[in-house]
């Protein structure tokens, strides 16, 4: 018998991963080009070509002992070197490479920070909607998941943090460029949370984290600005991934990043270091760490998404439907027309559309679309989505 931790996570298992796999079939019966699925993000954009290139250079160039060997378990030095120094020269930091821990994706970066600081019963606090995954992230360490409100526009309410922050928090977690709405906290947000976090400390007399996961950082918009937390408080801890700006995210590979403004932020990174390796990762895949090392100036093809961003968000407003205009990521928060969003869902099914029902990220009343599709995915299904539409009563 499963132990009792994993029977709700069975019960329960993701829906986001279970539509993935039914949009499988479905593709299967009618053609891939005929089913419109937009509930997973995985990147419809192809690796850089420097990627290729580098995997196989250092094939050829470097030690395969070395390449496929153990390392320090916080990754190889030269590899957390040179992205310290990328994040320097974007952020006008001064990190070194004792800063990093390389991590299995930016799921594994989170886990490591949970694990380092959290005890059993202490409170970690979320903005909502946000990635489901995060409760069973601070179950793993018998911590305890505390919603916390958004406003109308989606940005935090500050003053339901306020009220929410207690003797047990212990971390807040802040997702930025936003899954599932696509919302950039600005800089003036940020200040006003790390003012309500200071506030906290002082008054509780304990450290309070923010854990920040960013593996949308570089996926903005329209000259949104992502601010780096760490300017604005001292004790957060950063979760990164390559999985959207590289197109690799099989390949399971990102860091955390802890500065030295941290307090004890030397026993901190040692803390984090050992979650890594007991994790049961042990250290990050070798090969493809040695391959960021050589890709850290690479991004995603900003332009592609943005494209489908605009054309599948005027496509559904011009069907009628409520959206939040997403200025990062790659997904469009859709209002439901109908107050169960799971009939919504279930509606669309009809016409080979698979969204997100927005529960699934403790957002009723909401669904979510993946929109890094083709391009022609996104074209080709603003009809079906018409049809959906008139159901609807929306006018078309």
């Amino acid at each position: 018998m499963i132990s009792e931790k994993l029977k709700p996570l069975v019960a329960n298992n993701s829906t986001v991963r279970a539509m993935f796999e039914e949009g499988g079939k479905l593709k299967e019966k009618y053609g891939e080009e005929n089913v419109f699925d937009f509930s997973i993000g995985n990147p419809n954009v192809p690796a850089p070509e420097e990627v290729k290139q580098a995997i196989l250079d250092i094939l050829e160039e470097e030690d395969s002992l070395f390449v496929h060997g153990y390392m320090n378990n916080a990754g190889y030095d030269d590899v957390r070197q040179t992205l310290a120094e990328q994040i320097n020269k974007e952020k006008g930091t001064s990190y070194s490479g004792k800063n990093l821990i390389m991590t299995v994706g930016a799921g594994s970066s989170l886990n490591v920070a949970l694990k380092t600081v959290i005890n059993r019963g202490d409170e970690v606090l979320i903005f909502a909607p946000y990635f489901l995954e995060y409760n069973w992230y601070v179950d793993n360490y018998d911590g305890k998941v505390v919603p916390v409100d958004t406003k109308e526009d989606f940005t935090p309410d500050v003053d339901d943090l306020r009220k929410k922050i207690s003797d047990r928090t212990k971390a807040v977690i802040i997702n930025n460029p936003n899954n599932p709405t696509g919302v950039v906290y600005d800089e003036d947000v940020i200040k006003s949370i790390a003012e309500v976090m200071y506030e906290a400390q002082e008054k509780t007399g304990k450290e309070i984290y923010i854990i920040s996961d960013e593996p949308y950082r570089e996926l903005v918009y329209d000259g949104a600005k992502v601010p780096w937390i760490p300017d604005f408080y001292n004790n957060t801890m950063v979760g990164y991934s390559y999985s959207k700006t590289l197109s690799l995210p099989g390949e399971r590979i990102g860091y955390l990043l802890i500065p030295d403004e941290a307090d004890d932020a030397e026993t901190l990174i040692e803390a984090a270091t050992g979650a890594n390796r007991i994790s049961g990762c042990v250290n990050a895949p070798s090969l493809i760490q040695r391959v960021i090392k050589r890709c850290a100036d690479c991004k995603a093809d900003i332009d592609f998404y943005d494209r489908n961003r605009k054309a599948l968000y005027n496509g559904l407003r011009d069907c009628g439907f409520e959206c939040t205009l997403p200025k990062g990521a790659f997904y469009l928060w859709v209002r439901s027309p109908v107050e169960d969003e799971r009939e919504f869902c279930k509606a669309a099914k009809k016409y080979n559309i698979l969204m997100v029902p927005g529960r699934s990220f403790m957002g009723p009343g909401y669904v979510r679309l993946a929109y890094c599709v083709s391009e022609k995915t996104v074209r080709d299904s603003i009809d079906k989505f018409r049809k959906l539409a008139e159901e609807y009563g929306k006018q078309v």
